[in-house]
């Protein structure tokens, strides 16, 4: 059964609802689930910044905004009895699809539970779907979660 559920989170509506998803089959099952929040400095990059300044305050902000969004996600599902555990990393740059991965591998994920955007057309295309890359190349089961 799934004891150990990797969920990542980014702070939008469709993420949170993959959380309380996440949260009440881990009640069922025992499980624990570990919440994820990438931060990718580059996505912030307006390309006028000195490097002083994106070192200084733009990843210290990022970092402490990933913070917050864990903790207080953190908060809200322990209350519920569910044991868990929070995990703040960084996209090196590549895709975040390959980091929530990379990181449901090294904890020994049995579960990765995403919210999904369920994305259509040209805006799929445009945009590609972190969430079906995850599908793509996970070694272990993905529930996705479609908030409407």
């Amino acid at each position: 059964m799934y004891t150990k559920i990797m969920v990542p989170i980014d702070g939008s509506a469709t993420s949170l609802k993959a959380l309380d998803e996440a949260a009440r089959l881990a009640k069922v099952t025992g499980g624990k689930i570990r919440l994820l929040h990438i931060i990718d400095p580059l996505e912030h990059l307006a390309g006028f910044e000195t490097a002083s300044v994106y070192i200084r305050d733009l990843i210290p902000a990022l970092v402490k905004a990933g913070e917050e969004l864990l903790e207080k996600a953190k908060s809200d599902i322990a209350t519920a009895g569910v044991e868990v555990e929070t995990e703040l990393s960084e996209s090196p740059g590549g895709r975040v699809s390959e980091v929530i991965v990379e990181r449901a591998k090294a904890w020994g994920a049995d579960l990765i539970v995403l919210g999904t955007h369920g994305r259509r057309g040209i805006e799929r295309v445009m945009l590609g779907s972190d969430a079906e890359q995850v599908v793509r190349i996970s070694p272990v089961p993905v529930l996705l979660i479609r908030h409407r």
